[in-house]
């Protein structure tokens, strides 16, 4: 453990369970610089953020002075109860319920600020994204967003395309959900966390066409144009192949219509280390003398 960190376990009451909230911040009270709060993306959990022995962009940035707090969404991670057979939870209720809550969470640890930074990996950003258009109060308390490989449809062609989306994705794993009511992911050595039914059907519906909710049909597509964005910045990794295509990136950008947006390519070209791919992003050890760096001096910015 870094001695130049804290970090521990909170937990927020959610339904018949919790969210966990990993903190990750300076050893000295908090600080005056605002908030981060991250969130993963699908079959994955708050671990692609950091690690107890200080590794990782959260605890990078706590050595920088910010307070980070990473969450779990329901059934992952350390949440509670666990995604099994019977769980019913979707991504409506993550955006519509969880990053609410745990934003506010956030905010209620830092009384002196009134905006909080948000950060994705991957599915995460759709997520959030999905959360700021629906929600105006939201708007006018998230400082910034910046997401890492986050797209919202994968129309890039390959046969690595097909092999993971067109026929993992979107048949053989709704044939094993309809076996074991949920996606083992952890046993099948495909992600790092379980995946709901729920959430798998309606990611596969919302990556295949239109932007809208299954629980109400809230059209977020159509809400986004309206949408006051914060400044945000979008990585796209160029070995990142399928799961965030850069150019599927930058579809996902013209579709939100974001104003002050900043677009990177981690590429050998630009300069960066590794032509990083869509996990290598945020778990390469090499990044923290890549682009977290740059990251870092981003927020430090704002």
């Amino acid at each position: 453990m870094n001695s130049d960190i804290q970090q521990y376990s909170l937990f927020i009451p959610y339904r018949d369970g919790k969210l966990h909230v990993r903190y990750i911040g300076p050893t000295a009270a908090h600080g005056a610089n605002i908030p981060i709060l991250m969130l993963h993306g699908a079959m994955s959990n708050g671990r692609v953020f950091y690690s107890d022995s200080g590794r990782g962009l959260g605890c990078f940035l706590a050595k920088a002075g910010f307070d980070v707090y990473v969450m779990d969404t329901a059934g992952r991670g350390l949440s509670e109860p666990k995604i099994q057979r019977d769980y019913t939870l979707g991504q409506g209720e993550v955006i519509r319920e969880q990053i609410p809550l745990v934003h506010q969470f956030v905010l209620s640890r830092h009384p002196l600020v009134s905006k909080v930074h948000w950060c994705a990996h991957s599915w995460g950003g759709v997520l959030m994204a999905s959360s700021l258009t629906r929600f105006s109060d939201l708007q006018h308390s998230v400082a910034s967003l910046l997401t890492f490989g986050s797209k919202r449809t994968i129309k890039v062609r390959s046969f690595r395309k097909w092999l993971m989306v067109d026929f993992f994705w979107n048949r053989l794993a709704p044939f094993l959900v309809s076996r074991q009511g949920y996606l083992d992911a952890q046993r099948l050595r495909v992600g790092m966390d379980n995946e709901s039914c729920a959430s798998l059907l309606q990611t596969i519906d919302w990556v295949r066409g239109e932007w809208i909710d299954h629980d109400d049909d809230f059209d977020y597509g159509h809400a986004a144009t309206k949408t006051q964005w914060p400044v945000s910045w979008f990585i796209a990794g160029k070995n990142d192949r399928v799961l965030g295509n850069p150019a599927d990136v930058r579809d996902m950008i013209a579709e939100c219509g974001i104003a002050k947006v900043k677009y990177t390519l981690l590429s050998k070209e630009q300069g960066n280390l590794f032509d990083y791919d869509h996990a290598g992003m945020l778990t390469n050890k090499h990044a923290e003398q890549d682009h977290f760096v740059q990251i870092r001096q981003w927020y430090l910015s704002l």
